[in-house]
């Protein structure tokens, strides 16, 4: 089973969505960090279930969708998933220096 690991700039984009989401309510803004922490639980056993990235010539960084959200991650070896960033889909992802 491969481990997954929260990268410090992933867990800072779950408190920003979170903080964002909850100047109209608290509760959905649970649910959605819930929802994006949730889905990435596939990872554990198909972590190649992401589409690679467009933005990157390389296999090993892929995206899992969830809402209006990619969350992107790296296949670091065959232990090891980081999740780099979880972006908006409306925002250009080649604004951010993730790598």
């Amino acid at each position: 089973m491969v481990q997954i690991k929260w990268t410090p700039l992933s867990i800072e984009d779950l408190k920003d969505i979170h903080d964002y989401i909850s100047k109209d309510s608290k509760r959905y803004a649970k649910i959605q960090v819930i929802k994006l922490k949730s889905r990435t639980s596939i990872l554990k056993k198909y972590p190649l279930s992401g589409k690679p990235v467009p933005e990157y010539n390389d296999e090993r960084f892929r995206e899992l969708i969830e809402g209006n959200y990619r969350i992107i991650y790296k296949i670091v070896n065959d232990n090891l998933v980081d999740i780099l960033a979880v972006h908006h889909s409306a925002r250009d992802l080649s604004r951010r220096e993730i790598k």
